[in-house]
């Protein structure tokens, strides 16, 4: 990640959200909080390259950890994940109105192709 990317905190994020490993724990945690050795079990990788995956996503701003007695717990943080929904909301509309035109095209294609001849 370039400089600029790393000090832009939406940039940070999709950098984060880029890895399926990382989507895949963020996945997880929408269960509730997790231990590293939680997350990590479904994976067929090293506890420490959960805990990278897991710094990285901290540093997003996506998940936070949290000491519970012996036990470090990691948790969701929506807030990053919000602004992320909130860049992407105007494409969503932009393809949902493409979408519904689409789907207008193809009911009156539909109906025109019913008429009698």
């Amino acid at each position: 990640m370039t400089e600029a990317a790393a000090n832009d905190p939406l940039s940070t994020v999709f950098f984060a959200l880029a890895d399926p490993t990382r989507r895949a724990i963020l996945a997880r945690l929408t269960d509730g909080p997790a231990t590293i050795g939680e997350l990590a079990a479904p994976f067929r990788v090293s506890l420490a390259t959960v805990s990278r995956h897991i710094t990285v996503l901290e540093q997003a701003g996506l998940v936070g950890k949290q000491r519970n007695a012996q036990w470090r717990t990691v948790h969701l943080e929506s807030a990053q994940l919000q602004a992320a929904d909130d860049w992407l909301a105007p494409y969503r509309a932009f393809f949902e109105r493409r979408f519904d035109a689409l789907e207008t095209h193809l009911k009156s294609m539909k109906t025109t192709s019913e008429e009698p001849s």
